[in-house]
């Protein structure tokens, strides 16, 4: 299923200025591809034309809260779940995106436990990998 637009909006409690996600296609309730387009509106773009680290951050987070929101769509549930990071590991960032590139987020939860789940995110552009981290994510209801 893929979403984009408005429909993100139903998947993430973010609001603009802070939508770091245009579109999303879910293949699994554990795996999903985002995008996002750098554009110099971006609450995160720094005056040199490229987006911060915390912004590349930033986007592998709300990708792993469209993920969760889209699986709670699914399952007809009244609101997505809140997710509220509690710790990033093993974050690289090879380069920052600059304006008007469009970045590709790979998105895959692993390990779930009661109301935490460990996700690990993948940022290219084309075919090269920009970014990587791992996020441990505390779910509320």
């Amino acid at each position: 299923m893929k979403y984009r637009d408005e429909d993100i909006k139903r998947l993430i409690p973010q609001r603009e200025p802070f939508i770091m996600v245009d579109e999303i296609e879910v293949s699994d309730g554990t795996h999903a591809v985002t995008n996002l387009t750098a554009r110099t509106d971006n609450y995160f773009m720094l005056p040199d034309g490229t987006m911060s680290e915390t912004g590349l951050i930033e986007h592998i987070a709300q990708s792993c809260s469209a993920l969760m929101g889209s699986t709670a769509i699914e399952q007809q549930t009244d609101h997505p779940p809140v997710g509220l990071i509690g710790e990033v590991k093993r974050f690289e960032c090879q380069r920052r995106p600059r304006q008007d590139e469009k970045v590709e987020t790979t998105i895959e939860f692993g390990f779930v436990f009661g109301n935490v789940t460990i996700a690990t995110g993948e940022s290219r552009i084309g075919e090269e990998l920009i970014a990587k981290a791992q996020l441990k994510i505390f779910m509320q209801q």
